[in-house]
């Protein structure tokens, strides 16, 4: 095998690479990149069996076919140190060899026959969706999914095809995030995207691309990469019965006030007791060893005080994925659960309880 390529070509390919490899043992072929040139274009794999990326350079010259495979880790380091030109690669006995100018690498290779099996995309059912839309939806979620929850299926979004909408899930427990689409031409179905494939997902793919999955598998490709996930098997909890059905109060705030308010408290202390009256909201940090405090004059016309007091972490995630000016905060009295909402996307937070 052998091909001539600019640095900064593939550079990019193999850091994008980077967290479809196996870290842990470097001895493990899953650690290495597989590289092959077929058809005249370069083809590069990564995978750790849970998750893999294969990507397609047509920009090479000189080219002779075979294949390879190298660590993904020595390789972006080699490359990352060489100079903006014409890298040249080419394999000798058990070694690909990188040459530029008078600079030359040797890394041993594995036997490239023995590389994991990609991902086939036969048989798997396509998701009528716009790449945007998906990504969109599923950036909203990302702050709620939970990272070691014993409960498997936790560590993941939901994506609930219903007749008339798709429903993008994740709760940490504390809170539970849902944004959703109008559901055009899919059938009903459910499955649980890893949060690794939902954050990886968010950097690949900025163009359309088309979606599929099966029980087990979800691909997401277009015509230079083809990502791929392993689904988690588990039963997500029914989360459409701590949505709602009715409100005592639903008010309209300005987000940049309730962003700039909240950090000014949580300057110290991340719990934070925010009161409602009829012509002001207080903010006040829940440091029992300081004190801060803040307050929003507006004229919100209701009949008696509430206060939420929560973490506001999940007030400022929840903020940061908005796109209005106002959002709509609704509650039914201290201390239960309220409702946050902007649009097509809404999070239900569980409150620090506070003695009445």
């Amino acid at each position: 095998m052998r091909f001539i390529i600019t640095k900064n070509i593939i550079e990019n390919v193999i850091a994008s690479m980077q967290p479809f490899l196996e870290k842990k043992d470097a001895s493990a072929i899953t650690s290495h990149i597989y590289l092959e040139i077929a058809n005249t274009k370069l083809i590069l794999k990564a995978t750790d069996y849970e998750i893999g990326l294969e990507s397609h350079i047509d920009s090479i010259n000189e080219i002779e076919e075979g294949k390879a495979t190298v660590n993904g880790s020595n390789l972006l380091g080699i490359i990352k140190r060489l100079k903006n030109e014409d890298i040249i690669f080419e394999t000798t006995g058990n070694n690909l060899v990188i040459k530029q100018n008078k600079s030359i690498f040797k890394l041993p290779m594995y036997d490239a026959s023995e590389y994991p099996n990609m991902l086939k995309d036969e048989n798997l059912n396509k998701l009528d969706i716009s790449t945007l839309n998906f990504i969109n939806s599923i950036r909203k979620i990302t702050p709620a999914v939970d990272n070691n929850n014993p409960k498997f299926e936790l560590n993941g979004a939901l994506i609930d095809v219903k007749n008339d909408k798709i429903n993008f899930v994740a709760t940490d427990t504390r809170r539970l995030a849902i944004s959703h689409l109008q559901n055009i031409a899919n059938n009903e179905s459910q499955f649980i995207i890893p949060k690794k494939a939902i954050i990886e997902i968010q950097k690949l793919f900025i163009d359309e691309a088309s979606i599929s999955y099966d029980e087990t598998n979800l691909v997401i490709q277009n015509s230079n990469s083809k990502f791929f996930t392993k689904l988690i098997n588990g039963k997500f909890p029914d989360y459409e019965r701590i949505i709602p059905s009715n409100l005592k109060y639903s008010l309209s705030l300005p987000k940049s006030q309730l962003v700039e308010s909240i950090k000014l408290v949580t300057s110290l202390f991340s719990n934070i007791k925010i009161s409602f009256t009829s012509n002001a909201i207080i903010f006040e940090s829940l440091d029992e060893d300081s004190e801060s405090q803040t307050q929003i004059d507006i004229n919100l016309n209701i009949e008696e005080n509430f206060y939420l007091a929560v973490n506001a972490k999940y007030l400022l995630d929840f903020l940061s994925m908005t796109n209005n000016e106002n959002v709509t905060v609704g509650f039914n009295e201290s201390n239960l659960p309220f409702y946050l909402e902007d649009e097509k996307f809404f999070t239900i937070v569980m409150p620090i309880v506070l003695e009445k």
